[in-house]
């Protein structure tokens, strides 16, 4: 790794050690490129895989918080906070097994691209700190939100569909397949969802008169529909991939039996709530509350975006897929 200082011929003898003159020309015609190209491309040990293993964890539970909570930030620093937060995830992943897309073995190459798949929504929700929920943001940032959530919902989507055929190579179809529709079904609705919805921003950014164009009044119940069962499938997806991968050993018992009953615990309290989306800046009545919260477009993500996480742990942990060729 050093080689580049490596010393030149020259000897000095002191106290029985063999001391070496470094070879300064020689270091400033030494190609370093492999070694800085190195850093990104070598697998990581165990012990810089569990620190980029918490430092992702950390980085997205600080994205969520920075994304959920209102706050205006002057240009430079919004622009600032969101590259950090973005750069951040990006190498911790690599880091952690993002990397193994590279590898040989193709099993581990799925496992990686279903990884990076499940968590770039929340590597995407870095480009939108401080927004906070629907409120007083202006167009053009409401804009950006559901542009983000269109591309997320795609992600989501292309995630499950490649953690499907993981797992069918695995040797486990039955819950994989039933996650697999379920989440095709979600995929567009959510689709239809986020596009009129930055369809209407776009108007409401072009109204000249002030008012709020028509369609978009006729159209706010089927979106509050839409997002309804988007989410309900979602969570019905996320629960059959978690009993999935518990079969598949790839998810302990005990996580297993959380995912499944979050998601159950999701779909009654969307139940419960109805079909239409409350308006946060009115009163809601107290039992609408957990409805309301886990109806948020994004809040069914989170438990994919974990299993992403698992996954890169997986797809980069060296000793497992070295006892396995053996």
């Amino acid at each position: 790794m050093f080689a580049c200082f490596r010393p030149g011929r020259g000897r000095h003898e002191a106290g029985g050690l063999h001391l070496r003159k470094p070879d300064w020309h020689a270091a400033e015609t030494q190609d370093v490129s492999p070694l800085l190209f190195g850093i990104l491309d070598m697998p990581t040990g165990h012990s810089q895989r569990s620190l980029s293993y918490i430092v992702l964890c950390v980085a997205l539970i600080v994205v969520t918080v920075v994304f959920g909570v209102r706050a205006k930030y002057v240009p430079g620093l919004y622009q600032a906070i969101a590259g950090v937060q973005f750069a951040v995830i990006c190498i911790a992943g690599w880091k952690l097994g993002a990397w193994a897309i590279v590898a040989d073995a193709v099993a581990r190459r799925r496992l990686a691209v279903a990884g990076v798949l499940l968590v770039t929504p929340w590597a995407l929700f870095s480009f939108l700190p401080g927004i906070g929920p629907p409120g007083d943001q202006t167009p053009e940032e409401n804009q950006l939100r559901y542009l983000i959530l269109l591309i997320d919902s795609i992600a989501i989507a292309g995630g499950l569909v490649v953690l499907k055929e993981a797992l069918d190579e695995s040797g486990e179809r039955f819950y994989s397949t039933l996650g697999f529709v379920a989440i095709m079904l979600a995929t567009p609705l959510y689709l239809i969802w986020a596009t009129f919805m930055l369809g209407a921003f776009r108007a409401l950014e072009q109204a000249t008169s002030g008012e709020v164009p028509p369609w978009i009044l006729w159209m706010s119940d089927p979106s509050d529909i839409l997002l309804f069962f988007g989410c309900m499938l979602t969570y019905v997806s996320t629960a059959a991939f978690a009993v999935s991968l518990g079969q598949s050993h790839w998810l302990g018992r005990r996580s297993t039996r959380a995912f499944v009953a979050a998601s159950v615990l999701a779909v009654l309290f969307l139940v419960i709530r109805g079909l239409q989306f409350p308006n946060p800046t009115a009163a809601m009545l107290w039992y609408r509350i957990p409805g309301y919260v886990v109806g948020i477009p994004a809040l069914p993500w989170i438990m994919p975006c974990w299993f992403g996480v698992s996954l890169l742990r997986r797809a980069g942990d060296e000793q497992r897929w070295t006892t396995t060729a053996e």
